[in-house]
């Protein structure tokens, strides 16, 4: 699409979480910091909370890329399993050959000998489970039971637990107040600030091979943030469209109008930012022929000489 036209060799706004694409904002950098300090100290459980389209599944995958040879990472992106399934899965992620007919007992007791055989082995296990919210309350136990695993210094087994804001409903519930408990750091992931959106977008902008001058009008970005709120996603969604946008004109820069255009195409954005983006709309066209009637009734207006 507009690739060629703007110099770029990738998508800069994909939502496919690139770990390419990581912006270090200051709230990713302490969550990303928090979970790298907790795991090398062999804490349990981490808890990691934030919005729909916050960076979670990115942040997830950042955080598996960032860890070292001595941990064995297994990471469940759908966690709607049965208590055996979790079970299956992580059998078959530390390497263990099991079958569906074998006792859950024994699959047990070959999850624990393996889990120490790896600890002698100086390497630790992390279990990563993504959209945790969605897991069903007797496989959230099963997991509960399953860092109950430890030798007389460390756990052999550590979870972090990456959810939307649903995830501290279902923790609250009475029945799970023993997980809750063990849950030794708890994060919240924030969005993009105001003041980080302009580098936010020319670093996405400059890690898909941008070169040149900032390509989004300050006014442009103003109006993406009260659309976007700051969301990741939502300034991804908008920023790809006046990307279009502006490659539909031929233009070398995207403009406030261009970016009106794509939130008034996105559902999704804040009512704020569609309102501004629908006034936006209105206002251009009758600026443009304003401008064009005092350029023909003014001597000298725009430097043109009659």
């Amino acid at each position: 699409m507009y690739r060629q036209h703007f110099g770029l060799v990738e998508h800069p706004f994909s939502l496919t979480p690139d770990t390419q694409f990581f912006f270090n904002s200051q709230s990713h950098r302490e969550v990303l910091s928090t979970l790298l300090l907790a795991l090398r100290h062999s804490e349990g459980f981490i808890k990691i909370v934030g919005e729909v389209g916050t960076g979670k599944t990115l942040l997830s995958r950042k955080l598996l890329a960032s860890l070292g040879d001595n941990f064995l990472t297994a990471y469940i992106p759908n966690p709607y399993l049965t208590p055996e399934e979790l079970k299956w899965f992580l059998a078959e992620e530390i390497g263990i050959a099991y079958s569906p007919e074998m006792p859950s007992y024994q699959l047990l007791r070959e999850i624990n000998q393996r889990l120490v055989d790896l600890a002698q082995q100086k390497r630790q296990v992390v279990l990563v489970v993504d959209e945790a919210q969605a897991m069903p309350r007797e496989t959230i136990e099963a997991l509960r039971l399953l860092t109950n695993l430890e030798t007389e210094k460390n756990k052999l087994l550590q979870v972090v637990l990456i959810g939307q804001p649903e995830l501290d409903d279902l923790l609250n519930r009475p029945d799970l107040r023993q997980l809750k408990q063990r849950i030794v750091f708890s994060e919240y992931l924030q969005g993009i600030p105001r003041k980080s959106l302009a580098d936010y977008i020319s670093y996405r902008l400059s890690s898909a091979g941008y070169r040149g001058a900032n390509l989004f009008s300050r006014s442009a970005l103003a109006l993406l943030y009260r659309a976007s709120g700051g969301v990741p996603r939502l300034i991804n969604v908008i920023s790809h469209k006046a990307m279009l946008a502006a490659y539909g004109e031929k233009s070398g820069k995207v403009t406030r109008s261009h970016m009106a255009r794509a939130i008034a195409d996105t559902r999704e954005s804040r009512s704020i930012g569609r309102v501004l983006a629908k006034q936006n709309l209105w206002l251009w066209p009758a600026v443009a022929v304003l401008a064009a009637a005092s350029a023909l009734l003014i001597p000298g207006f725009l430097g043109i000489s009659l």
